[in-house]
């Protein structure tokens, strides 16, 4: 297209529209890269991160990754990286978890729960039964002294931001946070794991 083109484009009767979407979709692009940055500045902080990827990496079961709505979501992509990058892992539907489910978690397996508030009601099934059966809790939320937060052996705390929707309602910058911090655990624990082999292979 050539400038021209382009002037042509600006100046019709849908350019000022066009140009307030562009700006609208920068905006949302500009809220989640900041909470994504918050999160690089923060990870590192205390000994959480740390003690979740040794969880994983010394894990003989299964990660269990759980969430409900669009935590789910993100949790079914984190559950299938952690498969994809050598962690076995699998999805459990909290809401299922209490009408059979549960028996998909066992003894040598860790919980992965992920809830930007801590406090979905539809997740104490699996808190409850990690907590009589012993099974480390591992929480992706923003909240430490929520359910969830309180319930974890370890916790992993999402940025405290708005979400880029106009209301603040729809999850999005708190999603994309979520499933960041997910790569980020999946790739340590991976890189961890193959460190350790290359190691014992060359003693």
């Amino acid at each position: 297209m050539s400038s021209a083109d382009g002037a042509d484009t600006a100046a019709g009767p849908n350019g000022g529209q066009a140009s307030a979407d562009v700006e609208e979709a920068r905006r949302v692009l500009r809220a989640e890269a900041a909470a994504l940055l918050s999160m690089a500045e923060t990870i590192g902080a205390g000994d959480s991160f740390l003690k979740v990827v040794r969880l994983m990496q010394e894990c003989r079961g299964r990660i269990i990754v759980t969430g409900m709505g669009k935590s789910g979501h993100v949790g079914r992509k984190i559950a299938s990286t952690l498969s994809s990058t050598g962690t076995p892992a699998l999805f459990v539907h909290p809401g299922e978890a209490g009408h059979g489910d549960l028996g998909m978690i066992a003894a040598h397996d860790v919980i992965l729960a992920i809830s930007n508030s801590g406090g979905a009601v539809e997740l104490n099934a699996i808190i409850y039964y990690a907590r009589r059966f012993g099974i480390p809790l591992v929480a992706i939320t923003r909240d430490p002294a929520s359910r969830l937060g309180k319930a974890a052996d370890a916790c992993l705390l999402l940025p405290d931001v708005a979400e880029a929707c106009p209301l603040n309602l729809a999850p999005t910058a708190s999603t994309t946070a979520a499933l960041a911090v997910g790569d980020a655990l999946a790739v340590a624990v991976a890189v961890g794991v193959r460190v350790a082999v290359l190691v014992v292979v060359a003693v």
